[in-house]
């Protein structure tokens, strides 16, 4: 039988930065020389460098990491690579903010020096954090939803500063804006009539056109104004659709016009979509060469479509006879011997002691502020016993003066603290945890969700593999023969499809 292959290819961007606050780190050049050769090795393509240059570790004021997660939604790629994950972000408080963002969109984080960062329980913790911030956005929302949901059928805008085109009253009401108006129906005229939205947006800038927030016109921008539902009188709100809520600008028969020939004209992202399917992508290496192992696919005579992992370094030929394995038999393996992890009431016990132990430690800075805390509302007391006394002098009030000021100070950063750092409770770690076994693993989002959790990182040979589990004791080991074994009691899954992976992997 013969195979036509179909490979695609890894894109990856490089996020390098230096920080001013100590001057021992690699410097950028090595960080970007060390991703690079990690990249080569890997069969990974690097598409675009981000850098951030002299930035202060202790701000998260850095514009080139937040173009780069602004750039990830626009699906040009698949990986994030950095030379260590601390480079990525200043806490892990807010890796897991940026990593979720990053995940909405696609892309997923590697480190070309480390498998594993500051201990594997850390990166349970963050999936915990994560979920924390799942379960207090949905909180905080459903407060403001009644109030939200009432303005737009009131025909009000719920935030911002309106939309282009329009102006808002006192009451935040829409209102046809005679000076901008024009220039959007004149926009959806040009682009039904040919024009790109890169010329129009050239004719809004030539013409001194200003957007909503007063800077020029860019191409997002002008896409944005072609697809908006406004312009025809629609306001939305989560799932609340309401028709004719407000003045509209566009004809509804232009706007479709125009929506048929976005359609049209949109090219696929770069990026494909076959790789978004390979559930082990990142995780799993080769046990001979320690290469990643990325998903393939071959479309034999008969339009069948048969899916694997093959080594990075085996693909390019250069010297490493590692077999391809079935996607499909491999991805069942790993998520059954995960199952079990989760389903093992003392390994789940001790996981969640060492991510409170982890999170405990890592909450370093409160308590040294709330002794430095202590010692200035110690000193005021002492001041006003010595002014009580009847002891004023001009070095007295100053030192009381200097004392309050650190006191304003501290009491601010230990507040700044707690909303950056919030402490997650060992009954919410337990439930966030323990509801893995609840989960479909039929579903190939909860699939994702539970190997991104608990497996660190997985090593495949010809007869067996090795799951490194994020806690200190999680290793296991699974040989073919027994993953065949277990198929063979009848589990449903695909781990019955052994003979099948060995003939594949001769053909192939």
């Amino acid at each position: 039988m013969t195979y036509k292959m179909e490979v695609p290819a890894m894109t990856a961007v490089i996020y390098a930065c230096y920080s001013s606050d100590n001057q021992r780190e690699e410097s950028i050049e090595g960080q970007i020389r060390e991703c690079t050769a990690y990249a080569e090795k890997n069969g990974i393509t690097i598409v675009k460098h981000y850098i951030d240059r002299a930035i202060s570790a202790k701000t998260d004021n850095r514009p080139e990491f937040q173009q780069m997660i602004k750039d990830s939604d626009k699906k040009l790629f698949d990986i994030v690579l950095v030379w260590k994950l601390d480079r990525f972000a200043r806490n892990r408080y807010d890796s897991a903010r940026y990593k979720t963002q990053l995940k909405k969109n696609g892309v997923k984080l590697m480190s070309a020096t480390e498998i594993i960062s500051e201990g594997p329980e850390g990166i349970i913790l963050e999936s915990v954090l994560e979920g924390y911030a799942e379960y207090y956005s949905a909180d905080l929302a459903e407060k403001v939803v009644r109030g939200q949901t009432e303005n737009i059928l009131k025909g009000r805008c719920n935030g911002g500063r309106g939309t282009f085109g329009y102006t808002l009253d006192s009451e935040r009401k829409f209102h046809i804006d005679p000076l901008t108006s024009p220039f959007v129906l004149e926009s959806f005229k040009k682009y039904n009539e040919g024009s790109t939205m890169k010329e129009i947006r050239d004719w809004l800038n030539e013409n001194g056109i200003k957007n909503p927030v007063g800077g020029a016109f860019t191409y997002n921008s002008v896409e944005h104004m072609l697809k908006n539902r406004r312009y025809i009188g629609e306001l939305k709100f989560r799932d609340v659709v309401v028709p004719d809520a407000i003045p509209p600008i566009i004809p509804l028969e232009l706007f479709e016009d125009v929506q048929e020939k976005i359609a049209k004209n949109k090219k696929a992202p770069a990026r494909r979509k076959a790789e978004d399917d390979y559930l082990l992508t990142t995780k799993l290496f080769c046990g001979y060469c320690g290469a990643l192992m990325f998903g393939e696919s071959g479309t034999s005579r008969t339009g069948e479509v048969h899916r694997y992992y093959k080594c990075a370094t085996a693909k390019k030929h250069k010297g490493c006879k590692k077999k391809t394995v079935r996607k499909q038999w491999l991805e069942d393996l790993v998520v059954n011997q995960t199952m079990q992890l989760v389903k093992d009431d003392a390994a789940m016990e001790s996981i969640i002691a060492k991510v409170m132990e982890l999170q405990n430690k890592e909450n370093t800075n409160i308590p040294l502020y709330e002794k430095q805390l202590r010692d200035a509302e110690s000193g005021i007391q002492n001041m006003l016993n010595a002014i009580q006394a009847g002891i004023l002098t001009s070095s007295t009030k100053e030192r009381l003066e200097q004392l309050e000021e650190t006191k304003r100070e501290l009491e601010a950063r230990i507040a700044e603290e707690k909303l950056a750092k919030p402490k997650v409770t060992e009954e919410f770690i337990r439930f966030w945890l323990l509801r893995f076994r609840k989960l479909d693993m039929s579903l190939k989002d909860q699939r994702q969700a539970l190997v991104d959790t608990f497996i660190n990182a997985i090593y495949l040979y010809d007869d067996k593999v090795l799951i490194t589990f994020n806690y200190k004791e999680g290793t296991q080991t699974v040989t073919f023969g027994e993953a065949t074994e277990v198929a063979s009691e009848g589990n449903g899954s695909d781990l019955d499809c052994f003979t099948a992976l060995e003939k594949l992997s001769t053909m192939c």
